[in-house]
Parts: structure tokens; C-alpha cells; sequence
């Protein structure tokens, strides 16, 4: 079966996590992904991190299944010439180095562009033009500066990061949507772009409902916040879900740091959670009856809740919950997910096998297509391609013999 992105080739010149997170989802698509890295040492993310003794890290692996891998001295003419024969044979080159890089590489845009014209060449950065553009980024800095450490924690307690990787994921998707947009609009203009995101503007892209309540804040107190009292900024605010409908994370038995389940209040859900943990009464109660009387007394609302949760496991809780139509969801350890069976089977959570350190578990495709399945593949070797690639290029065997020889490739 065809690929949804079948046909269309990038050239990948990015590393750490931003630019790889977005370019394996363009191989998953179906794109044929070539990363391009340095002779002898690679990604510098192959030797971070690592469990195993000499081969190639998970902090690698889990990022670059399904691309093939060269190896290209940029800093060499002949390296020069393969690069700009590669330029003029893809449809996509996608970078993240730091603010001027490929600029001093004797590569800036308009060079790029009179190799290829329909070429679109996609960036991150930590910063859009402007005071921070020079700045180095990296996910806690993206993550300080867009709006989510200030707003993450619990008030008395300092500014906290996410462990969901918001500024690097985050903006390596912002960036296919970027991308797959520039090569559509292609098909219309013929022509290709320059394609550009900021880590701070997709960590603040992700953030927009605390910039709403921002806003709100100038007409009085967030109501469906916990907090008692409010200043001129959006507070932190724990686990309240700052949304329509209050959630809280409750206690659950036996007590074990993970052993919480998220729960949402919903009008509709009360009567029946009032049944669940045993306050029938409160039901129709016009102390407790409706959402605007419980949003003054939400901490004692999830408080009844939690003195039910305690004497039963997450698991239990969220059957009987769900039983109920309830909105719920245990807070799931990295063991617990990783070991899922029913994430398996979805293929979210998916075994790869690699020739160097054996089998290794990584995320599967998160984007499902009826008419463009993904099957994981393991991902490249350093320079596992260069013949390979270089060869369709017109490169002949001895001619690629004397480029690895004097250190080109």
C-alpha cells in the first residue's frame, strides 16, 4: 500500500530532539527521510544517555526509526558538492541548528533556493526574529519562556518544567503541519519556502488557555481555580484542570507514588458520584446540587471523593467510574505504560529490533491513516547509506571509495 508521503524526499540535517521528533514523523508518513551527519561521530545524541557500552543511545533510537543515514563533511569542497547535488535531488531540507549555522556553512536561503526552487526549507529555532533571536534554546528554556513553567506547579511551590516534552516534540510537530502545508501549497505554486518555528512560539501555541485567563483576569478572580487569592498574573494552580469542568488528582489505595486517578466533575456526573462514594444526600442538596455552588467549595468536593478513592485501587476506581459515564484517568507510571498490553496492540507503544543492542521498545505513529499504514522500522546505522544514496546520485563505487578515504563521507 502507498504512503501517504510516498515520493517525497527530505534532507535531514537535524539532531537532539526537536528537528529528529519532526522529521520521523515525516518517515512514518511515508517521506524518505535521508539524515545527514557528521563522519565518526553522528548525532551527538547517539552516545548520550547511553545504557549500553558502544552502541547507539535510546535517546537515538527512539527518535530516527525509519530514515536512512549518510555521513558528509560540510566543511570539505568535495563534501560541498554531494551536498548541493543532494539539495537539487530533495524536496525538503529540515534543520535546527543554532541561529546562523547553515548561513556559515556558505548556505543561506537565497543559495538554497537558486539550487532548487521548489525546495522548502523548514527550521526550528528557539526564538522568531527579534531580541531573543540569538539566543540558545533548549525544551526547559522553550518551556520558561512560552508561558508553562510560570503556570505549572502548585502556588507555594517554585515555577515547575512538564515531563511532556512541550518545546522540542512540541514544535518538531508544529513544524510538520508547517511543512506538509508548504508542500501543498507547492502543488499550486510550483514554487518552494522558507518554512520557520520558534520554540517559544509553539510552547505558547500549547499554553494559549493560561494567556486567556490572563486576559480574564482583569475583570476579577478565575473562579474555577483553587487558589484564594489572585495578583495581576495567572497563578499556579496544581492539578485544577483551569477549564469548564473542575478535575482534581485523588488519592487511591495502596498509596504508591502513582496510585492517583484524575477525575472531572461533570454536572451530569454528580448524582452518580454521589451515589459511588456513599453522599446519596448531596445530590439534591442546594449546598452541593449545582456547579456554580460546588466551584467555592471544589477542595472539599474532590476531599469527599478522595475518602472513597483511598479504599479502592486506581484500576477499580476507574471501572466504576467509567461504569458511570464518569470522566476519569489513573495517573500511569512510565512502567505501567511501557508494559501496557492494550498499547501494544494499538501499536502505541511498539518493539523494535535493532542489530547492534537487541530489541528496544519506542512510540509508535500517533497519526493513524486508513490509507497509509505505518510499520516501525529500526533506525540507521552512522552513514549505513552512503553508498546507497550517493549512488543515485551518479557516484561510482571507486569515486566513493576516495571520499571515504580522504574523509568526505
Amino acid at each position: 500500500m502507498a504512503k501517504a508521503l510516498e515520493g517525497v524526499k527530505v534532507l535531514d540535517m537535524t539532531h537532539v530532539q526537536s528537528g529528529p521528533s519532526s522529521t520521523q514523523l515525516l518517515a512514518w508518513l511515508g517521506a524518505d527521510v535521508i539524515k545527514l551527519e557528521t563522519p565518526g561521530r553522528g548525532d551527538i545524541t547517539r552516545g548520550q544517555l547511553r545504557d549500553l557500552p558502544e552502541v547507539d543511545s535510546l535517546y537515538f533510537t527512539m527518535l530516527n526509526c525509519n530514515k536512512r543515514s549518510i555521513t558528509l563533511n560540510m566543511k570539505a569542497p568535495e563534501g560541498k558538492e554531494v551536498f548541493e547535488k543532494l539539495i537539487g535531488d530533495v524536496d525538503v531540507l529540515v534543520e535546527n541548528f543554532g541561529p546562523g549555522v547553515v548561513e556559515r556553512f556558505g548556505y543561506p536561503w537565497e543559495k538554497l533556493q537558486a539550487l532548487n526552487d521548489k525546495l522548502i526549507y523548514a527550521s526550528i529555532k528557539g526564538f522568531g526574529p527579534g531580541r531573543y533571536a540569538d539566543f540558545k534554546a533548549y525544551e526547559v528554556i522553550a518551556q520558561a519562556m512560552g508561558g508553562s513553567m510560570s503556570t505549572t506547579g502548585f502556588e507555594e511551590g517554585p515555577p515547575l518544567a512538564t515531563g511532556a516534552q512541550i518545546g522540542d516534540s512540541g514544535t518538531g510537530i508544529h513544524l510538520v503541519a508547517a511543512i506538509l502545508a508548504a508542500l501543498y501549497q507547492r502543488t499550486n505554486t510550483g514554487r518552494g519556502q522558507r518554512v520557520q518555528v520558534a520554540m517559544q512560539d509553539a510552547v505558547l501555541n500549547l499554553c494559549r488557555v493560561k494567556l486567556r485567563d490572563q486576559q480574564r483576569l482583569t475583570h476579577g478572580p478565575l473562579g474555577e481555580y483553587p487558589n484564594e487569592q489572585f495578583g495581576d498574573e495567572v497563578p499556579r494552580s496544581g492539578n485544577a484542570s483551569g477549564g469548564g469542568q473542575p478535575g482534581w488528582a485523588v488519592r487511591c489505595a495502596p498509596g504508591g507514588p502513582n496510585d492517583y486517578i484524575y477525575v472531572i466533575i461533570q454536572p451530569v456526573g454528580w448524582a452518580p458520584l454521589t451515589e459511588l462514594i456513599g453522599r446519596p444526600e448531596l445530590a439534591e442538596d442546594p449546598a452541593w446540587n449545582t456547579p456554580e455552588v460546588r466551584l467555592s467549595k471544589l477542595d472539599k468536593a474532590f476531599a469527599l471523593i478522595e475518602e472513597w478513592t483511598e479504599k479502592h485501587t486506581k484500576w477499580e476506581v476507574m471501572d466504576k467510574l467509567n461504569a458511570h459515564n464518569i470522566p476519569c484517568g489513573p495517573i500511569l507510571s512510565t512502567k505501567e505504560i511501557i508494559e501496557d498490553e492494550t498499547l501494544a496492540e494499538l501499536g502505541t507503544v511498539v518493539e523494535v529490533e535493532h542489530p547492534e543492542r537487541g530489541s528496544f521498545k519506542t512510540v509508535g505513529n500517533p497519526l493513524k491513516l486508513s490509507d497509509s499504514v505505518v510499520e516501525v522500522q529500526r533506525p540507521p546505522l552512522l552513514g549505513e547509506h552512503n553508498d546507497e544514496v550517493l549512488g543515485a546520485l551518479g557516484y561510482s563505487a571507486d569515486r566513493l571509495a576516495g571520499l571515504r578515504a580522504a574523509g568526505v563521507i
